[in-house]
This record gives C-alpha cells, structure tokens and sequence, in this order.
C-alpha cells in the first residue's frame, strides 16, 4: 500500500491546530505501513480542532487527559475532526462508556461523517452489545453485532476501517461486523453518545484500513516530513555489510555507580561499562544510559549487571552498541518518533531486548541477537496506548524465539527484509507475533502470527535459515 504525497499532504494540512497530523512512514515499497494522518490524546488540555454537536463536552483527567461528554439527557452528542472529503481510512480511539440511561443507550465512534446525522458508526450499547452502524438520520441499519458484555467504568479500543463499499468494525481487536454498504463515500470522523456518557481517548487517524485517506490532489508542491536520521534502504545495498559474526573485545572496563546522562554523542570507544543493579528483571533498576532527545550512543560495551539498559527519551541513535548480558531490557524508547539501532548487538536477554514504550518507529539494522526471547516488543498495557511501528533489515538470530511482538488492535506494523536465524533447523523462531493491546494493569492477549500484509510484512525471501 504506497502513499502518495499529495495525499499525504492533503490530509496533514487538513487537521486543525489542536490535532497533531504526523506521517510514520510511507513509500517504502509496494505495502508501506499505515501512515498516521491524524491524532489526539488530548493531554494538551484542550480540544481544539474537534467540531460540537449536542451534549456537554470537556477535557478532563483520567489517568490522562480524556474527551469527555457527560450529559446522559442528550439525545445525540458529537464531537467531529477532519475533513468531509475523506474517502479510505481507519478510525480508532478508546472508548469508556460511564453511564447508560437504557439498553438502546450508546458511546461509540463515527467514520466517514458527511453530515451530523449521516456516517458509520461503531457503537457500545448499554445491552452490552456493540454493533456497526450505518445511520442516516433516524433510519439506522445493521451491519453487523455481536454481544461482548460492554460495561460502563470500561474501556474498550474502537475502530472502523473503511474500503470502497467494505466496511468493518473491531473492538478490542476482534472483529464485529463487517460488509458492504454504499450510504455514504467520504467524511469526517466523529465521537458519538446517545442518552448516555462517556470519555474518548487516543484517536488515530490511517490508511491501514485499505487505500490511502484520500482528498483531492493539490497542485503545489507538498511539505515533506523530517526523514529518520538514517532511514531503512527500501532495497538492501551491495556496501552495507553484514552483522559481525563474533563479538567485540573490549578496550577496557568500567564501573558505573550511577546513571550516566547523555546529551549530544557519546563515544565510548568500545570500552565495557558495567556495575548498576543485580542483573535480574527488576523494572525499578536504574538505567546504565539515559539519552537526551537526539542522543547518540556509540561504541560501547555494555556489561553484566547493566540494570534497565539504555533509556531514550526522545529521538535517539544507538550505533556499535553492545549488551554482553541483558537483564530486564537492552533499550527502551520511550519518547520521540523515531528511533534508530545500527549496528552492535544483544544476547542473554530473559524476556526482551527492545521495549518500544513511546510512538513513532524504531529501526534496527546490522544487529546480531542470541539467546533471547524477543528481539522487539512494543508495549501492550502502557498507560498511554500509541501506535507504534518497527523496522527491522540485516539482523541475524541466533535461539530467539520472537523477532517482534506488536498490537494489531492499535495499529501496529512490523517490517522485515533480510533476516538471517541461524541453528533453527524446526524453524522455531518466530517472526512476528501478534497482541491485543490492553490498559495498564492488564496482561495482553496472543491473538495471532504471520505475514498478512497489514500489520506484519515480510514473504519467505526475506528470512533465511542456516
């Protein structure tokens, strides 16, 4: 699925002050991933860029910032973004219903809204059943339900994705309807009660949903967005060489007492640093490494105990990074949208070796990993719930089980090109395995694995085992 700039421009130019509008990636081949075009988690303490209609609508807190609309005597309450001209997209928030006046009652999400009273809707009723609507006026028909127990004080992950005349809906990543309709082509999105109240959260806004969000095509020149600081080749080229097949010397050691800061580039010419915490999988241990946004880290040896690894805290560089042994994690992402690792590599790593915590995209290449359970994890009970996307071209593994664990339910995609597992003759190692996202507190749910062309990609050519 390639993105064309003009639509990706149209759309980016489209979303109010309020919204952020960001592209992920695109043009990376015939199937890009899904381009984020629009976003809001109203953490900015406003709404700014959302159009009413009906009810008593505020941003309030919620653990963070929520949407919420709480007047239960409104017949119809909305809230809309966009624009009308939007055709082929996907819509996903997160949902709470917090009251319902009766069983016909309804919190849901709304996609291609040509007018206040004219769109799909994707709707959490109070008889605990969620159905996907088209509604045009008050003629609302069917496309299809299912009974899924929705309760108030809960939050679920809406989304509807819309293609042509195909239309489907998912709560919680579980399809609940899906077919064909033609009542209306294009629109914008929208929050929606009925006699009841609720808070939204994490609206996104993509083209994972079939074609690209679409609008008619300007003739000026599109803006084009900061490219990653070294993006992935979209073919490998001949120069790039392969991850190195044994591990380095150090050049020397040292003890760390504390967490050492970084702003700007580090160079530790490829000295061993080790000494904070126990080595375990403790989440309360102190990082080795806290980088600044737009850090980079380079050369460097990182030993045993190395406590929670290197933390980024915003865009950050790894480049010739070593783990000698992992404890809790490698490297965690935790702000910014773009993160890179080139080169170096990980081993002896219990649960995972990268946890992608913030949004944006990390991009791993040139690495080498051993004896680890996942090479990738992005977060699937953080307390804010992103969109989160990795690429990974010239990694070799060695007794991995996972390359990368994603959320399907929020829109996670995973790219593969160039993978080398070597000593797997069962063909053990898992590719891309994928997770239904839940809410901090909760464990989430293995739903699935394999290639499918839309949240993880790759074909038989890109993996080779020796």
């Amino acid at each position: 699925m390639h993105v064309r700039h003009t639509h990706r421009r149209a759309l980016a130019t489209a979303v109010a002050a309020g919204a952020t509008a960001t592209v992920l990636a695109a043009g990376l081949g015939s199937s890009a991933f899904a381009a984020t075009v629009f976003s809001d988690t109203f953490n900015d303490g406003n709404s700014d860029g959302w159009s009413k209609s009906g009810g008593t609508w505020s941003v309030v807190t919620d653990g963070s910032g929520v949407f919420q609309q709480a007047n239960r005597d409104s017949e119809l309450a909305r809230q809309f973004a966009g624009q009308t001209s939007w055709t082929d997209y996907q819509v996903q928030a997160r949902v709470k219903p917090l009251s319902f006046a009766s069983s016909s009652s309804l919190v849901g999400l709304a996609a291609r809204s040509s007018s206040s009273t004219k769109m799909y809707r994707l709707a959490l009723l109070g008889s605990g059943r969620a159905e996907l609507q088209a509604v045009n006026g008050s003629q609302i028909t069917t496309i299809g339900s299912a009974s899924i127990g929705a309760a108030a004080g809960t939050w679920y992950t809406l989304r509807i994705e819309t293609s042509g005349s195909t239309i489907r809906g998912f709560v919680n990543g579980t399809q609940v309807g899906s077919g064909n309709n033609s009542l209306v082509s294009a629109g914008r999105i929208g929050l929606v009660t009925a006699y009841a109240t609720g808070s939204f959260d994490d609206v996104t806004v993509d083209s994972g949903g079939g074609t690209t969000p679409t609008t008619p095509p300007s003739t000026t020149a599109p803006p084009t967005a900061p490219p990653p600081t070294t993006p992935p080749p979209t073919t490998p080229p001949p120069t790039t060489a392969p991850p190195p097949a044994g591990w380095p010397t150090p050049t020397g050691s040292q003890k760390v007492d504390a967490t050492i800061q970084v702003s700007g580039t580090f160079d530790g010419g490829l000295k061993r640093y080790y000494g904070i915490g126990d080595g375990g999988q403790s989440e309360s241990q102190d990082p080795m490494f806290v980088l600044a946004a737009g850090a980079t880290l380079r050369n460097v040896v990182i030993g045993a105990p190395a406590g929670d690894g290197v933390h980024c805290e915003g865009n950050c560089t790894l480049v010739n990074v070593w783990w000698e042994d992992v404890g809790e994690d490698a490297a965690t992402f935790r702000g910014g949208s773009t993160y890179t690792v080139d080169g170096g590599g990980a081993r002896s790593a219990g649960d995972k070796v990268f946890q992608h915590n913030g949004p944006g995209t990390v991009y791993i290449r040139n690495f080498r990993v051993e004896n680890a359970g996942k090479l990738y994890r992005a977060c699937g009970n953080c307390s804010t719930s992103y969109q989160r996307h990795v690429v990974m071209d010239n990694i070799t593994a060695t007794s991995t089980k996972v390359l990368a664990g994603i959320n399907t339910n929020w829109g996670d995609t995973a790219r593969f090109t160039r993978i080398t597992i070597l000593n797997d003759p069962s063909r053990s190692t898992r590719i891309c395995v994928k997770y239904r996202g839940v809410a901090k507190g909760s464990e989430p749910v293995e739903i699935g694995e394999g290639a499918d062309g839309v949240n993880c990609f790759y074909s038989s050519s890109d993996i080779t085992y020796r």
